[in-house]
C-alpha cells in the first residue's frame, strides 16, 4: 500500500478509510474515527417508534403496512373487544407479518371515581381492557391511577397525593392483574403531574405496594414534568426515570412542553419540536432499555401535526446516532 493510500481502523476493527490523495494529520484523523463512531449510531438497541394513523381500513395487514410506509415499527391497538378471538388473531398475526408492536392497549378510566357505581364499572372495563391486551399480545395496557375529582377524570384533587388515594390505586392494579393473570403483557399506571404516581420515586413505592409480575411502568416524560426545576432540568429527570424504572417500562408516550408566558405556571402540551422536552435524551436512553419500549405519539390535534412530531423526532434521532426498528 502507498504513502497515499493508507488504511485506518476503528476500535471496533470492522471500519477503513482509504485516505487517498495526501497523509492527513492527527487531528483530522481523530475527527474522522469519530464521525465514524456518529454513523454507527449511538449504540444499545434501536427504538421502536409509533403513532396514530389516519387510514380508513379493517385489514390488519393494511394497516400495519401503513405504519411502516410512516416509518412506524409500532402501533396504538385497532379497535376490538377481548370477546373477538378471529380479530384479535387477525390483528396479532398482521403486524406481526409486517414487524410492527402492539404498543399499548388504553383502558382510560377513572378507577377512583367518587360514585361507587361508576367506579366498580370503571375497574371492571379496565379489566377487559387488559385481557385484550394479553390476547392481542401488546407490550402493556395502560391507564392513569385515576382521581377523587368528580367532575374530571383525570382532575385535581386534594386527596390525589394521600395515602389513600395510593391504597386504592395498589388495590385496583392488583385486581385488574389478578383478574386476567396475564403471560403476554403487563398493567401499567401512568405518572400524573397532580395524582400519584408523581414521579420515579413515589412509581418505585407503587411497585413495591401491588408486588405483581405483571405490573410494569408505562413512561410519559412530559407527565412527570410539573414544576419550574423539572421542566429546567427535564434531561436530568428523564435520566432518573430510567435509571429508576427502567427494567419495568413497557411503553412511552411522545409529545412536547412549553411553558406559556403567564403570572403563574403554565405548561402546554405541544408538538414534539415545540416546546423543550430534551428528545436526544429521551432516545439515547430508551436504546439502553433491556426490551424495545416503543415510544408513541400522542394528543396531538391531526395527521399534519402528527407528520410534524415524527419528522422532529426523526431528525433528532438521526442527529444523535439513533436507529429505529
Amino acid at each position: 500500500m502507498s504513502a497515499d493510500e493508507r488504511g485506518f481502523k476503528t476500535n471496533a476493527g470492522t471500519t477503513s478509510f482509504q485516505l487517498k490523495s495526501r497523509a492527513l494529520n492527527r487531528r483530522q484523523v481523530l475527527a474522522l474515527l469519530a464521525s465514524t463512531r456518529f454513523a454507527q449510531g449511538a449504540g444499545g438497541r434501536p427504538v421502536r417508534f409509533g403513532g396514530p394513523i389516519f387510514l380508513k381500513s379493517d385489514d390488519p395487514r393494511e394497516l400495519a403496512r401503513e405504519h411502516r410506509r410512516l416509518g412506524y415499527s409500532a402501533a396504538y391497538c385497532p379497535a376490538a373487544t377481548a370477546a373477538e378471538t378471529e380479530k384479535i388473531r387477525a390483528i396479532r398475526d398482521g403486524f406481526a407479518a409486517e414487524n410492527v408492536a402492539i404498543a399499548e392497549v388504553g383502558a382510560w378510566k377513572n378507577m377512583l371515581d367518587p360514585d361507587s357505581a361508576t367506579r366498580k364499572a370503571n375497574v371492571e372495563y379496565v379489566v377487559e381492557r387488559l385481557a385484550l391486551a394479553d390476547a392481542v399480545g401488546a407490550r402493556c395496557c395502560v391507564d392513569i391511577a385515576g382521581s377523587y375529582n368528580p367532575k374530571y377524570w383525570y382532575g385535581m384533587h386534594p386527596k390525589n397525593l394521600s395515602k389513600d388515594f395510593l391504597d386504592a390505586t395498589v388495590e385496583n392494579c392488583r385486581h385488574a392483574i389478578d383478574a386476567v393473570r396475564p403471560s403476554r403483557t403487563v398493567f401499567t399506571i401512568e405518572m400524573m403531574p397532580w395524582s400519584l404516581p408523581n414521579g420515579p420515586d413515589s412509581y418505585l413505592e407503587l411497585i413495591e405496594a401491588v408486588d405483581r409480575r405483571a405490573f410494569g411502568v408505562h413512561l410519559d416524560a412530559c407527565n412527570v414534568v410539573n414544576s419550574p426545576e423539572r421542566f429546567y432540568n427535564n434531561k436530568a429527570v428523564i435520566e432518573e426515570c430510567f435509571r429508576k424504572l427502567g427494567k419495568w417500562i413497557a411503553s412511552c408516550h411522545a409529545k412536547d412542553l412549553a411553558w406559556v408566558p403567564e403570572y403563574n405556571v403554565h405548561f402546554a402540551e405541544v408538538v414534539p419540536g415545540r416546546g423543550e422536552i430534551d428528545y436526544a435524551t429521551y432516545l439515547r436512553e430508551l436504546t439502553k432499555l433491556p426490551v424495545d419500549a416503543p415510544l408513541m405519539l400522542e394528543h396531538l390535534k391531526n395527521a399534519a401535526e402528527y407528520d410534524e412530531g415524527r419528522a422532529y423526532i426523526q431528525r433528532v434521532a438521526a442527529q444523535t446516532g439513533v436507529a429505529f426498528a
